[in-house]
């Protein structure tokens, strides 16, 4: 039976009413995960990366043991904060998950992955896995971490060496061509910058704009 107009908005009315009284359930705070590594004796020594699950910026640490510490912030794309938190889900959070080939092979330093939120944590630690999951995870740390060493040395080279300039993007150069930065487009403003900067050398400009270039049509 067809319902008159009038029954069907003093519903559709009580209905909203209903809505609105009704308390929206909160959004519980995401995970915190942190990678670590720390490998005496090689540069650097000591890695750490903070990535917070419900956006905010990451924050990194790359120094030498004996250096004094302190961390930086840095972006993370949503798309790459969730393979992440993909991949950590895969791991089970951690949470009683043993990484290590447990074999005799040789130092590759400690590394560490854990996972925490309010009062619960989980970590393993391992000096090489052969799990997929964690090799993956352990592919995008470290692609970040070298990913912001590149960033830092341009910005060096750029204030304190003009010359270097060159230097330093052949490396990022030859680290895009071995695919192992997760987001080289956090390099385009700086790329822009050195093109566009007639205080460079003439090569350093046109590897900047080639590599440029070769991210956005990549990207």
């Amino acid at each position: 039976m067809k319902l008159p107009r009038r029954v069907l908005f003093t519903l559709s009315v009580l209905l909203c009413l209903v809505a609105a009284a009704t308390p929206l359930m909160p959004v519980g705070p995401g995970g915190v995960f942190t990678y670590r590594r720390i490998f005496k004796s090689s540069v650097p020594e000591f890695i750490e990366i903070k990535i917070p699950e419900n956006g905010g910026n990451a924050t990194f640490e790359i120094r030498q043991l004996d250096e004094d510490s302190g961390a930086s912030p840095f972006e993370v794309s949503p798309a790459l904060r969730a393979k992440i938190f993909e991949l950590i889900g895969q791991l089970s959070n951690f949470k009683g998950v043993d990484l290590d080939v447990h074999r005799k092979i040789a130092n590759l330093g400690e590394k560490t992955f854990q996972w925490s939120r309010g009062t619960e944590s989980y970590e393993v630690k391992f000096n090489y896995t052969l799990n997929s999951s964690a090799t993956q995870l352990l592919q995008i740390c470290e692609g970040l971490a070298r990913q912001q060493e590149l960033l830092e040395l341009l910005q060096r080279r750029m204030k304190y060496d003009r010359l270097g300039v060159n230097d330093a993007l052949m490396e990022l150069e030859s680290d895009i061509n071995k695919a192992i930065l997760p987001e080289p487009m956090r390099a385009l403003p700086l790329l822009d910058q050195i093109a566009a900067d007639s205080r460079f050398v003439e090569i350093a400009r046109q590897r900047a704009r080639t590599l440029a270039e070769r991210i956005r049509h990549q990207a």
